[in-house]
């Protein structure tokens, strides 16, 4: 009856299913089964970390099942876990699908990660959708991003109905992007709220977007290094300069439960569509 053993972890409330060097990867069918909240575990995505000799890998899909290349909240999730396992003690290398980053433990429930130098500034979009432009920035930061800055109270952004219209807008390819509503409020603080791909809706915290927005902000003069985001989970998570050319993101990162997955957790029937 058995079908996995997995932690839950959370970073600034974007949650994961971890398992540990598992003998083969989940269908994606497993995985968006997981990934379904109420009738089973319920996740924004799930990961498989194994040991190496520098610290450990992780292999990232989101909850659609698609493998993603970059997931900076589950890479410090990731690198939380290998800490707990006592595969390092502060400070180890961890391999992503987007290149190695070096994580530091700060305490028990925070982890930074110092990301590779990012290739390419952000560039000014436009992008129409019923015939409004919406105005912002792309950014590449591992997987790409939308940036918007949002200049009322996010509590009104209309997330869950122009986030999907924006996030597959053909300007940005087959690929689309993330979408970040944001509102700055000083030179070192901002607002966030993020529509992920992959996870097809808003999340409690985005770490790529959080990184976007602050090389965009910094790029149009609205931000200062260092800086901190305050995210839809009520946790704040830093970005700051490491060297001359790399970034630092710094925050939440928890293990929540260890647990049996069993066979319960997934075969249930999709949601309805209603005619």
């Amino acid at each position: 009856m058995t079908v996995a053993a997995f932690f839950k972890v959370s970073g600034a409330g974007n949650d994961f299913i971890a398992l540990i060097a598992p003998e083969a990867a989940p269908s994606a069918a497993t995985i968006r089964a997981w990934c379904r909240p109420q009738v089973s575990i319920g996740a924004d995505g799930v990961f498989l970390l194994e040991q190496t000799p520098d610290g450990a890998r992780m292999v990232h899909f989101n909850s659609d099942g698609g493998r993603a290349e970059l997931c900076l909240n589950g890479s410090r999730c990731a690198a939380q876990l290998a800490f707990e396992l006592g595969w390092h003690c502060d400070s180890l290398i961890l391999a992503t699908d987007a290149g190695d980053l070096a994580a530091r433990r700060l305490d028990a429930h925070r982890v930074a990660v110092e990301l590779p130098p990012i290739a390419g500034a952000p560039s000014a979009t436009r992008l129409a959708v019923d015939g409004r432009a919406w105005e912002g920035w792309t950014v590449e930061v591992g997987v790409p991003h939308f940036v918007l800055p949002w200049p009322e109270t996010l509590r009104r952004a209309p997330v869950a109905e122009l986030g999907p219209r924006l996030r597959r807008h053909p300007d940005l390819g087959e690929r689309g992007a993330n979408v970040d509503f944001v509102r700055f409020h000083a030179p070192d603080r901002f607002e966030i709220r993020s529509f992920e791909r992959g996870v097809e809706a808003e999340t409690l915290a985005c770490g790529t977007g959080v990184v976007a927005t602050a090389v965009a902000g910094v790029a149009d003069g609205r931000l200062v290094y260092p800086v901190t985001a305050l995210t839809t989970g009520g946790f704040e998570i830093t970005v700051e300069r490491s060297g001359s050319d790399r970034l630092m993101l710094g925050g939440d990162a928890r293990i929540v439960a260890q647990g049996t997955l069993l066979a319960g957790a997934v075969g249930h029937p999709p949601p309805a569509v209603w005619l």
